[in-house]
C-alpha cells in the first residue's frame, strides 16, 4: 500500500505500466481473505541455524526464537493473501522465504489492518512490517502524510520492489474517468491510510466548482472492491498490481476495469522500529544475498511482476 511521494516520470511510467501488463497475465484465482484476525502461518520454511550465511547478522534475541514476527495486511493479493488453503501466500511471503533460508529463521506473518503496523513495531508486537508499504519520508519521520504533524517516531526502511497507483471501475461503466481530476463530483472508494485515500483527499481540495470528491474508506482493499461492486461508488484505487489482479480475477474478469494511467511509481519498503538498526541491516544483507543469488529474480517471475523488480537493496530510499 502506497504512501504519497512525487508523481512519477515518463520512463517509471512505463516501467510500471509493464509490472501490471505481465501482473494481469499471470494473475492467479483471488480467494477471499479479508478478514483480520491474527494469523500464525509462516512465510518460511527454513528452520532456525548458525549454519545459515547471515545468522551471525542478526540480533541475539531472534537468533534465540529463530523467528522473525512480520506484521502486514494479508489480503492485498497479489502481495500478500490467504490462499485457498488459508495459509499466506503471495510475493512478500516468498521473498522472505528467500531470506529466511539467508538468514537461518522463519519469518512469520500475522495479520493486521494496514494503518496500525508501524505503531505495531513501536510496540514490539512485530520486528518488522512488510506489507506493500511505500518508503516515504514522512513514514520515515513520523509525520502525518496529509497534517504534516508529528504522530510516532516513525521508522526504517529497506526497499525491495517498486509499484505505482491505479483507478479502476465497474467494468464498462468508467464514466468518463480517466485522470484523478475526473473524480471531482463523484464517489471513490479505497483502503484507510493508503496513497489512493492521500491522493483522493489532496484532489478534492482541489476540486473547485466541480464539487468535492466522496471518499469512503475501508480497513483492507478488499472491501473497497466490495463495495464498488456494489455500485457503492463511481471508481475505486489501489496498488497497480493489486487493481490489476482485481481486474483479472473478480468475477471472472468481468466486474472491473483500470482506467487512465498510473501515478506515484515509489519503492515497497520492509519497515523496522528506528532503534532495530542491526534487524535492518541484516534485512538488507540478505535481499542483497537473493538478488545476487537469483531468487529474487525466481519469486517476481512467480508472480509476474518482474518489471517492478529492484537491482539492489537500499536503506530509506523514499521521498
Amino acid at each position: 500500500m502506497t504512501a504519497s511521494t512525487t508523481r512519477r516520470t515518463t520512463a517509471a511510467s512505463s516501467r510500471i505500466a509493464a509490472v501490471g501488463a505481465i501482473a494481469v497475465a499471470g494473475a492467479l484465482l483471488l480467494t477471499g481473505c479479508g478478514d483480520q484476525t491474527k494469523s500464525k502461518d509462516g512465510g518460511s520454511s527454513s528452520a532456525a541455524t548458525s549454519k545459515a550465511p547471515l545468522f551471525s547478522k542478526l540480533p541475539k534475541a531472534i537468533q534465540d526464537k529463530g523467528v522473525i514476527k512480520v506484521g502486514s495486511d494479508i489480503a492485498y493479493a497479489p502481495v500478500e493473501f490467504k490462499d485457498k488453503d488459508g495459509k499466506t501466500a503471495g510475493i512478500d511471503p516468498d521473498l522472505a522465504d528467500a531470506m529466511g533460508k539467508q538468514l537461518g529463521v522463519k519469518f512469520q506473518f500475522e495479520n493486521g489492518t494496514f494503518d496500525t503496523l508501524v505503531t505495531g513495531l513501536r510496540a514490539k508486537r512485530y520486528d518488522m512490517a512488510m506489507s506493500a508499504m511505500t518508503d516515504t519520508k514522512d513514514r520515515q519521520n513520523g509525520v502525518d502524510s496529509e497534517t504534516k504533524k508529528k504522530v510516532g517516531e516513525g521508522a526504517d526502511f529497506v526497499d525491495y520492489f517498486t509499484a505505482g497507483v491505479s483507478i479502476y471501475t465497474a467494468k464498462g461503466k468508467d464514466q468518463g474517468i480517466k485522470t484523478w481530476d475526473d473524480l471531482c463530483g463523484k464517489k471513490i472508494v479505497v483502503q484507510r491510510g493508503t496513497v489512493s485515500e492521500d491522493l483522493a483527499k489532496k484532489q478534492s481540495e482541489k476540486c473547485g466548482d466541480k464539487g468535492k470528491i466522496s471518499i469512503e474508506a475501508f480497513d483492507t482493499d478488499q472491501q473497497a472492491q466490495t463495495r464498488l461492486r456494489s455500485g457503492g461508488a463511481d471508481a475505486g484505487s489501489s496498488d497497480f498490481p493489486v487493481a490489476a489482479y482485481a481486474v483479472k480475477t473478480s468475477g471472472g474478469g468481468k466486474d472491473f476495469q483500470i482506467v487512465g494511467e498510473q501515478v506515484e511509481a515509489a519503492p515497497y519498503g520492509i519497515a523496522v522500529a528506528k532503534d532495530n538498526s542491526q534487524l535492518r541491516d541484516a534485512l538488507k544483507e540478505a535481499l542483497d544475498a537473493i538478488i545476487k543469488s537469483g531468487d529474487y529474480d525466481k519469486v517476481v517471475a512467480k508472480w509476474g511482476v518482474e518489471a517492478g523488480a529492484v537491482k539492489e537493496a537500499k536503506i530509506n530510499g523514499g521521498v
